[in-house]
């Protein structure tokens, strides 16, 4: 163990994330969602491989005992994927980012039902503050409607992110499973392998020839989201989840700089003030799992802000 070095991976790793996702967000101005999810996965899958090569897990490491958990987990993560890069395009990028955190709270409830985790007070009440904020960053988005084009994208912006974050959470629920019988290493290939394929079904409803910034942005994409899912696997070796899990809000910030910098985005207060009790929130379920020690690194080097 060297949390330092777990830390310092998992930061990065999600700087990578949202360098992927500026670059998912400037190509879907014209490229269909759908589309740029083929790139975002299909580019990262030779980067994968290179990595479990260098591991040794090229053979082992992609075994499987439960192929259909792998193509469900795909079909729900690659949903999520797909509304995430839809969000991006009609939202701004520190509240696609805000309102993505919601999985986070959406994860402890289908725990619950469907895995039958128990939620005492202190988690749910978290959870209901937590989704409080999440509100907060979709008011304006739901009450402030003229009926225009630009609030109509924008509604269904948001309805698409928070949709996103229903799936991904979803898509955790599925890897806590997989993880019980098979290795992360082929849950991170398979997943890749099956938004490839999945993402391919979506050239006749729509698919656009992209320009040469776009293919480079996609490509990018691709390459650098296979990286960042590298370094925040790896990070998981060196540290335990519940002390990596608080710097998933770092993310945050990169949101915030990236939007302004890159996208001439100001964060509103709504968004400010939701994300703050959202990460209040989220913090406080996390020291409570860690109180009562509940273990869940196996699940989480999975998990990225856009599925």
């Amino acid at each position: 163990m060297n949390p330092t070095k777990g830390i310092m991976y998992k930061v990065f790793a999600l700087f990578l994330f949202a360098i992927m996702a500026s670059l998912i967000k400037a190509a879907t101005e014209h490229v269909p969602s759908w589309q740029a999810v083929f790139f975002r996965s299909f580019f990262a899958l030779p980067v994968i491989l290179i990595w479990l090569a260098q591991r040794g897990d090229l053979r082992t490491g992609l075994k499987v005992k439960n192929p259909w958990g792998h193509f469900w987990r795909g079909v729900i993560g690659t949903t999520a994927m797909a509304l995430g890069f839809t969000g991006l395009a009609l939202l701004p990028f520190p509240e696609v980012t805000a309102i993505g955190f919601a999985s986070a709270f959406l994860i402890v409830i289908f725990a619950a039902i469907l895995l039958g985790e128990k939620v005492r007070l202190f988690r749910l009440s978290a959870v209901f503050v937590g989704m409080i904020g999440v509100g907060i960053i979709l008011y304006p988005r739901i009450t402030v409607f003229d009926g225009g084009t630009a609030s109509t994208l924008a509604l269904w912006g948001a309805i698409f992110t928070l949709a996103s974050a229903a799936f991904r959470a979803l898509a955790q629920i599925h890897i806590r499973r997989l993880v019980q019988t098979d290795e992360t290493s082929a849950i991170v290939f398979y997943f890749s392998l099956t938004s490839t394929l999945l993402a391919l079904f979506t050239i006749p409803f729509g698919w656009v020839m992209p320009s040469t910034t776009e293919t480079m942005y996609l490509i990018g994409a691709g390459l650098i989201g296979g990286v960042a899912q590298i370094f925040l696997t790896s990070g998981y070796r060196f540290a335990e989840a519940s002390l990596l899990a608080p710097f998933d809000y770092t993310s945050m910030i990169f949101a915030i700089l990236i939007g302004y910098f890159v996208f001439s985005e100001i964060p509103t207060a709504t968004t400010i003030w939701g994300s703050l009790i959202i990460v209040a929130a989220g913090i406080a379920i996390i020291w409570r799992e860690r109180q009562l020690g509940l273990k869940r690194g196996k699940a989480r080097p999975s998990v990225t802000p856009q599925g």
